[in-house]
């Protein structure tokens, strides 16, 4: 078993090397397939201005297609079935793969595949590495980074994506991020329960109940906000400020009990390591400072970063040094995987072009260059594309910002290390340009869903409430299940999170959709669609907390089989539930 162990680690990185050559292969495809759209005579525009797809009913026709040869005839009558997307998928299955459908199928699904990943990566590698740094560059506590950086780099994925689902359709936004916590709190839960029932762990009683009951609260302000059907900017803004509050609680609670008890937490580097982490002589195992219950690393799953350098071996077993020396032995094997690293490359290199970073192991004066010089032009695009008037302008003026910040960054910085002043500007930059690169792939993946909800003549709800909430959650399957296993403190890490980290989704994700949606309405306040679906949603996750609170305490606070099955039993009974609704509103 370890010998397989260590052949999966050792191989996993090629495989991993694989999928991104399959995605960049699909990439280019439905790249080659646009070029070919617009040099046919389609405007360039086309996919780019029109209005996304909010309702089904704005393009139900599209399978009957009454009146119409096919679905392609169907889709060049009807305008309103294109959405904002970069790629006009329905074009693309009905009218260019009309013949292929089986091939039509593969590309999107490993493109969903792939708009995922990009995400989970997209936070990972650069997201958190901003984060990291701001963190430093403010000198905020680690407490105080426990609380609001850190969740932000965990929840990005999540959070941007229901940001972008809800500006467009605000049934798949709230579907996303509901699914998502009814997914972590009863699957995720009981997994880990399962696994570890027979370890006899005991999960720290305060910090849980004081999680529970607050993500409870939050479930009902948010049930209250669906009934009345309508929320304002004040609103939206109290609904924040619950987390607001409870942040704050616990950076008190954490002080105060540091400065009674001098409590530590060993043994587990923090997904972003700050300041003050680490003591001079450590090697190998770094101690954590991050408060116990918010640390999360689901994104360490997507990073192509070894940790930054911080550990001996990976912690989700990506590659080590002794592995890679045997891969180095293996001959062909080995060659295979460095041709197939070059695959990897057209995915990274826009991000590295756009993103600048400036963190010691990854600093490259060419592409911090490249990224401060081309960035400009990519919001020039991005603005474009939604304002097609006065392009030329914007595009000179993008131009020549960029270049003037080319110039400043190639005199101002050094081939040998990143820059030592004016860091918070740099930062700032990699921030604001990882939340256009979540923007992007974000809009790109819900309006693939929605398209996908119309070929499959399904909800786009339903697929938020599925595919995009399973998506975004399966990191936290894979690495809260993985830390459990590794003991007691892994297990209350592990439990914390799952808690921690949909109610910072809910309260903030949610939150911020609520807040940009009322701001763009007023003085009226903003309407938001109550339907029995979400009413539901918000049903099973209150069984779900309700069971862990009722079930936990009972078996003195240890993770047990009847708290994992129960929970999983909740889900299986919750997705039915929905699933048999979606049916029969289609009848």
């Amino acid at each position: 078993m370890g010998q397989f162990t260590t052949i999966f680690h050792g191989r996993a990185v090629n495989y991993r090397a694989c999928f991104h050559g399959l995605c960049t292969l699909i990439f280019i495809l439905l790249c080659c397939n646009q070029i070919t759209n617009y040099r046919s005579g389609v405007d360039r525009y086309t996919a780019l201005t029109s209005m996304v797809i909010t309702e089904p009913s704005e393009c139900s026709g599209l399978n009957q297609h009454k009146g119409y040869e096919n679905q392609c005839e169907f889709l060049k009558a009807n305008p309103q079935c294109k959405s904002d997307a970069y790629f006009y998928y329905l074009k693309f299955f009905y009218c260019d793969c009309q013949d292929f459908a089986a091939l039509a199928y593969i590309v999107l699904a490993i493109w969903v595949a792939a708009l995922f990943y990009l995400l989970g990566n997209t936070s990972a590698d650069y997201f958190c590495c901003c984060l990291e740094k701001l963190a430093n560059v403010l000198r905020l506590s680690p407490t105080v980074a426990g609380v609001t950086l850190l969740p932000l780099g965990n929840g990005a994925p999540d959070v941007f994506a229901s940001i972008v689902a809800f500006v467009g359709n605000a049934d798949v936004g709230l579907n996303s991020i509901s699914g998502g916590a009814v997914f972590i709190i009863c699957v995720v839960v009981g997994t880990i329960s399962l696994c570890v029932a027979d370890q006899e762990v005991c999960i720290d009683k305060k910090c849980f109940v004081r999680d529970v009951c607050t993500f409870l609260f939050a479930v009902v302000i948010l049930a209250v906000i669906l009934f009345v059907g309508e929320v304002s900017v004040g609103g939206a803004i109290a609904f924040v400020s619950i987390y607001v509050v409870y942040a704050t609680f616990v950076v008190a609670s954490e002080i105060v009990k540091k400065k009674n008890e001098n409590f530590k937490i060993q043994g587990y580097a923090p997904l972003l390591p700050l300041a003050g982490d680490r003591e001079p002589d450590d090697v190998a195992v770094v101690e954590s400072k991050v408060p116990h219950w918010m640390w999360a690393s689901h994104v360490a799953i997507y990073s192509e970063v070894n940790s930054h350098g911080l550990e001996e071996k990976p912690q989700w077993g990506w590659i080590d040094e002794e592995t890679q020396n045997e891969n180095e032995n293996s001959g062909s094997w080995f060659l295979c995987s460095k041709w197939l690293k070059w695959l990897e490359f057209p995915l990274m290199l826009p991000r590295l072009l756009t993103i600048p970073i400036i963190e010691e192991e990854r600093w490259s004066k060419g592409y911090a260059v490249a990224s401060v010089t081309l960035a400009p032009l990519l919001l020039a695009f991005l603005w474009n594309s939604q304002h097609p008037s006065g392009e030329e302008l914007i595009y000179i003026g993008s131009a020549v910002i960029g270049c003037v910040l080319g110039v400043v960054a190639f005199t101002c910085t050094r081939a040998d290390q990143p820059p030592q002043k004016f860091l918070l500007g740099w930062v700032l930059g990699g921030f604001f340009m990882s939340i256009i690169w979540f923007y992007m792939v974000a809009n790109e993946l819900v309006a693939l869903l929605v398209s996908l909800g119309l070929i499959f003549g399904v909800n786009p709800a339903i697929l938020g409430l599925t595919v995009l909430a399973w998506g975004n959650s399966m990191g936290d399957l894979m690495s809260n299940v993985a830390l459990a296993i590794n003991g007691a403190e892994g297990v209350q890490i592990a439990i914390s999170g799952c808690y921690a980290g949909p109610m910072f989704n809910t309260l903030v994700g949610l939150g911020v959709s609520m807040l940009i949606g009322s701001w763009s309405k007023r003085p009226n306040p903003y309407s938001i669609s109550g339907d029995s679906g979400l009413v539901c949603n918000l049903g099973f996750i209150v069984m779900g907390l309700v069971w862990a609170l009722v079930v936990l305490p009972r078996n003195q606070m240890q993770p047990s089989k009847l708290l994992g099955l129960g929970l999983i039993g909740i889900y299986l009974l919750f997705l039915g539930l929905r699933i048999g609704m979606a049916v029969v509103a289609k009848q």
